[in-house]
């Protein structure tokens, strides 16, 4: 079973087009890890993507306050700005469908793996060095953790005294690559295939990740894509020109 996994999309449909795009046919199922909007300029195209094609969704932060379920409150002036003109621009349909989205953790079909936003053990919680990830690689009932939340590609691995962290390595920053990692038995994971529309780790491209559980092996893939159409749907859009400028910068 080969499972594409999205994270991060926030609203940013040429990212997510270049990435389906990249990967037809290379998948069978779709499992995505929340923050479908937020940021970007296309909410409602990017959830019509993805709804007739993930087989798991999981709420992310932004989903949630996006669809009026909580507050902008803990938002940062830019976030909440774009969280309350995503909340208007979605349609009854999509905010209602947002607000039916289960909260993680969730366990996909396949055996040994759980699904959430940000920290298994809570949604909001961000998984960024491995003091973070330690409660998570004791506690979680599973081996593979696959997160999103933070927008940066890679993860932590655990097994009995011996802790790493692990980060994909590519040559390049303007064409696709990949980088595959095998899952060896008895090592505990917490993966991260990245941001899909805001990458976080200095790198533009799309961010995602293919994980294969017959060859026990995740895939990280980096695609680029139309940035300067993305950049321009947030200008015209009247969002915050930081999250356009911010694109290009990949942080």
């Amino acid at each position: 079973m080969r499972a594409l996994i999205l994270s991060d999309i926030h609203g940013n449909l040429e990212a997510l087009d270049a990435a389906l795009e990249t990967v037809a046919g290379a998948y069978d199922v779709l499992w995505n890890l929340g923050d479908l909007v937020g940021y970007g300029a296309s909410p409602n195209q990017v959830i019509d993507r993805v709804r007739p094609l993930a087989q798991l969704n999981v709420r992310g932060n932004h989903d949630r306050v996006c669809c009026g379920l909580t507050p902008t409150t803990g938002f940062n002036p830019v976030a909440r700005a774009a969280a309350t003109w995503t909340r208007d621009e979605l349609t009854a349909a999509n905010t209602n469908w947002l607000r039916t989205v289960p909260q993680g953790p969730l366990h996909p079909e396949a055996p040994g793996v759980t699904c959430a936003h940000g920290s298994p053990l809570h949604e909001d919680h961000y998984i960024l060095n491995m003091r973070d990830a330690w409660a998570p690689l004791q506690q979680m009932p599973t081996d593979i953790t696959f997160f999103g939340h933070t927008h940066i590609q890679g993860g932590f691995s655990q097994k009995e005294h011996d802790w790493h962290e692990l980060r994909p390595r590519f040559n390049t920053r303007n064409e696709a690559e990949s980088w595959t990692m095998p899952l060896p038995s008895g090592t505990r994971h917490l993966i991260n295939p990245g941001s899909i529309g805001q990458p976080r780790d200095c790198d533009w491209r799309a961010a995602f990740a293919i994980y294969n559980s017959d060859a026990a092996e995740v895939t990280f893939h980096r695609v680029p894509y139309d940035l300067v159409t993305a950049q321009g749907r947030i200008l015209l859009a009247g969002l915050p020109e930081r999250l356009a400028a911010r694109l290009r910068d990949g942080r």
